[in-house]
Parts: structure tokens; sequence; C-alpha cells
């Protein structure tokens, strides 16, 4: 129990150097890759930002992960981001990469079989709901189950305003 509470100059220093090291090392990966590197667009994205955070506890707090090796994996784990970023234009690997945005309601109409897919309840369809400041199912055109598994409603007071397409185009029914 005692080792526990025993912390020596050196440990401190190391966990220091490989600290900021890694700390420097992510400010310069994501200055070259770019914001996408933290984004939430899809799962790869969200598996990306799992594997740094990952790593960077690893580098900083293992004695077994120098700070060599913890830079090289984010080099890796930042090359394979921008190379699926990149290849994502092809539709095979975005099917592979991305989840796809599924409609929940259209127009005042719950798609329940959809609710289910997403494994989203009526509550907390609700809920999006009243954080959108829905108050009648009138106002609402679309509510999407979006790919980075956030959930948008679009509404609107005016009746006759209709949704246009093209921010639909990609929703499966």
């Amino acid at each position: 129990m005692k080792e526990w509470f025993n912390l020596s100059w050196e440990s401190v220093i190391v966990l220091s150097v490989n600290a900021i090291g890694i700390y420097l090392a992510i400010i310069i990966f994501t200055r070259l890759t770019g914001k996408r590197s933290f984004s939430k667009m899809s799962s790869f994205d969200f598996a990306m930002t799992v594997a740094i955070g990952s790593m960077i506890a690893s580098t900083v707090l293992s004695g077994s992960v120098g700070l060599a090796t913890g830079i090289l994996g984010l080099a890796f784990i930042y090359g394979l981001q921008i190379a699926v970023a990149t290849l994502r234009k092809y539709k095979t690997v975005s099917q592979i990469v991305d989840n796809s945005p599924l409609m929940l309601m259209d127009g005042e109409n719950i798609l329940k079989e959809n609710l289910i897919k997403a494994k989203v309840t009526e509550g907390d369809l609700r809920s999006k709901l009243r954080e959108a400041n829905v108050l009648n199912l009138s106002q609402v055109r679309a509510v999407v189950f979006e790919t980075t598994g956030d959930i948008s409603v679009l509404h609107s007071n005016n009746e006759q305003e209709v949704l246009e397409d093209w921010l639909l185009k990609d929703v499966s029914r």
C-alpha cells in the first residue's frame, strides 16, 4: 500500500517529459491533418478519437511505452485517418466506414421500425423534440438519426414551409 503513494522525482520528470512531448505531438499532427481528427462525423472518426486517447494515456502513464513509440503510434493513427478520409469519396469505402443517417420521423409520422433499428425509444425522441423547442408535432418536417449518433430535428412554425429534398438526400427512410 505504501508504494501507491511513493513517487520519485525521476518518475515525475519522466511523466512530465512524456506528457509535454505527446501533447506537442498531438498539436502538430492535428494542425497537419486538420480539425477532422477530432470530429465525430463517422464511426471511424469516433474510433480514432478513442485510439488517440488510449495512446496518450499509455505514453504518459505507462513505463513500458516510450515517448518515441507513442509519437510513432500517433503518426500511424493520423496517417490512417488521412487515408480513410481521402478514400471516403469512393462509395464502397464510405459504406464500410460511415453509418448512414436514418429518418425517425417523416413529418408528424413516427417511423417505429426505424426507432427500433436505431435503438431509440419514443422517450428519447420526445426529449429531442423538446430540446428543439417543438411545441406541436405539426411543426416537425423530419427527425434524423445522424451518422454521429446525434438526432437532428428539422421543424418550422410555418406550415407552408417545405423541407428541401437535398437535406434528406442520403437519409434512409
